[in-house]
């Protein structure tokens, strides 16, 4: 939010970076996590949803964060526009007139960079000092939106940063693992049995344990006893 839009690249490549290590820091634990507060016959189901919510909260956010750009950009854009247009040599009709372009417009054509006044302007621009040449240049158009667009980005940033503050809480809330996560309590042989017996719908003499099983389930013999 505090660079300016013509930014240089060595400051964005290192908050880029910071952001990179937070989001890192932050996503291997809080995944482990969620694996670890579901049983684990639930653990596929657990991923599933993580995935879905993930993946459909991105595309969720993505009209969120162009709505909100565009509610900055038709605070300050309409006005911003009349007045350049103006001290350009435009009437004032005429800059009335294009600067009630939709914002989502305005923004399409400079992600293009496409430069709409030649058309908008016809032939009004022959009767400028210059002939439209500055109007018309690859470097009028995107400065002309640049602090209206910055201010539209500055309120998406802002939510973002609300977002994040909500999912900073919401894992802090949770019962960690290690602090308030206990680890289940070992199932005794004839537990497991009485278990596994109910799930087959089968009798307790029906369930054959192999050898090599049942030796690793008994207890070592004592040494010391003859």
């Amino acid at each position: 939010m505090t660079l300016p839009t013509d930014f240089g690249y060595g400051v964005f490549a290192l908050l880029i970076l910071i952001n990179g290590v937070g989001s890192g820091l932050f996503s291997s634990p809080n995944r482990a996590e969620i694996m670890n507060s579901v049983p684990a016959e639930s653990r596929g189901v657990g991923a599933g949803m993580t995935a879905t919510f993930q993946n459909s909260s991105m595309v969720l956010s993505i009209g969120v964060f162009f709505s909100l750009m565009i509610a900055g950009l038709s605070q300050s854009l309409p006005h911003t526009m009349h007045d350049e247009l103006v001290a350009q040599g435009v009437p004032a009709a005429q800059a009335e007139g294009i600067a009630q372009l939709p914002p989502i417009a305005v923004l399409f054509a400079a992600f293009l960079g496409y430069n709409p006044f030649r058309q908008l302007l016809g032939g009004i621009l022959d009767r400028l000092p210059d002939g439209g040449a500055h109007l018309t240049s690859k470097e009028f158009f995107p400065h002309l939106i640049a602090g209206p667009f910055h201010q539209g980005l500055v309120i998406a940033f802002w939510f973002a940063v609300a977002a994040c503050v909500v999912a900073a809480l919401a894992s802090l809330l949770t019962d960690r693992v290690g602090r308030g996560h206990r680890a289940a309590a070992h199932e005794s042989l004839g537990s497991e049995l009485a278990a596994v017996s109910g799930e087959a719908g089968l009798a307790g003499n029906e369930l054959v344990i192999p050898d090599e099983e049942f030796d690793a389930r008994r207890p070592a013999p004592d040494a010391t006893k003859p």
